[in-house]
């Protein structure tokens, strides 16, 4: 019963994902909300009488029963926000989808998760870059995202399916459709090490609105956004921004500045939206994933240079625990943004820490 109820909260008119999730941290559960009478609707924050009486009168369980038969014969499974399964990246995100819909083997927690997004129109150019960038990552046991569509996204996911590389496809639709249909076949074979990923009902058509949503999903599930190829205009550079927002790691290739399709990446390059890779092996420096992370250390505090300042040693103390993000360190360390962003750029250069994607820092 309690899948019925997730997948009705989402259908309550007037109820977003973030009032939602305002009722669940106010009741505790899906269920809970829906049995809760008038009065207690209306002591959560952001619900008032209007869409107290939506969810007292609302049709969106019994419309969710319908939908039931039809995820349990196709082995649909649902994520459901508060639960452990749901993509804990993507969690992190202030505008993480309520409910998925998943199909596939996958694990969607996988400590490396990697997007790889561009243009529709990819070129000879794009398609290599995507079977290179697959053959450096596959020894690192990634899991790819994209969005299945035409392009890039397709070379990404056959690059997968070929060297046998976990990818999830991202849809902007349900799970009773494939779009474009030309992916069927394809789509078929990502389910045996992959999957399919969606926050829409089946039933749902690929219209353009959806796509934006998608393409949230497809950056808020990775540690890092690769662009191959973009335009100036398209879901790629949409991608991008939403992923900066999250403060995810963006990287693009560049391309010659007089090719349509390098036009997005050299653009976010100039502006600093996205770090510049020549080559796969650039992406594997950066993400601090070359092979010297994996060999055994002398103990961290040995390691520690004798001419760091009191602070600088402060900051390096505090990481030989975990990694950590900005956040997290003001607080553990006892210092200000501002002071620390200047002492974590002179540890890094010093070479005593280590950026990783999602703003964290580790001891080199």
């Amino acid at each position: 019963m309690s899948k019925e109820y997730q997948i009705a909260l989402t259908l309550v008119k007037g109820v977003g994902t973030m009032l939602a999730k305002n009722l669940l941290l106010h009741f505790g559960s899906a269920e809970a909300v829906f049995e809760a009478n008038y009065t207690q609707l209306l002591q959560v924050e952001g619900i008032g009488k209007k869409t107290a009486e939506a969810i007292m009168n609302t049709d969106a369980l019994a419309l969710a029963k319908q939908e039931i038969e039809f995820i349990e014969k196709h082995d649909i499974e649902l994520l459901f926000y508060t639960e452990d399964d749901y993509p804990k990246r993507l969690k992190n995100c202030y505008d993480a989808p309520l409910l998925l819909y998943y199909k596939g083997v996958a694990n969607l927690n996988q400590q490396r998760v990697v997007s790889i997004v561009g243009t529709r129109n990819a070129t000879a150019y794009g398609k290599m870059l995507c079977k290179q960038l697959i053959e450096v990552l596959k020894p690192y046991n990634v899991l790819i995202t994209s969005g299945l569509a035409h392009g890039i996204d397709a070379a990404a996911h056959k690059e997968c399916v070929q060297a046998e590389v976990a990818t999830i496809g991202v849809l902007g639709h349900g799970l009773d459709r494939i779009y474009p249909a030309a992916h069927r076949e394809l789509a078929a074979k990502m389910l045996k090490n992959g999957g399919l990923l969606t926050e829409f009902l089946p039933g749902t058509n690929p219209d353009r609105e959806n796509f934006p949503k998608r393409n949230r999903i497809i950056a808020g599930m990775a540690d890092v956004t690769i662009i191959v190829e973009a335009s100036l205009k398209g879901g790629a550079l949409i991608t991008a921004e939403i992923a900066n927002s999250y403060s995810r790691d963006v990287y693009a290739f560049p391309g010659r500045v007089n090719d349509e399709f390098s036009e997005g990446c050299n653009f976010l390059i100039k502006t600093n939206r996205a770090g510049l890779i020549n080559s796969p092996m650039d992406l594997i420096y950066y993400l601090g994933w070359d092979d010297e992370l994996s060999k055994p250390k002398l103990p961290v505090q040995a390691q520690l240079p004798l001419d760091l300042t009191k602070d600088e040693r402060k900051v390096a103390e505090v990481l030989m625990a975990a990694a950590m993000s900005v956040d997290e360190l003001a607080i553990h360390a006892g210092l200000p943004q501002s002071k620390l962003a200047i002492i974590l750029l002179t540890l890094e250069m010093k070479g005593v820490i280590i950026a990783l994607p999602g703003k964290l820092f580790k001891l080199a």
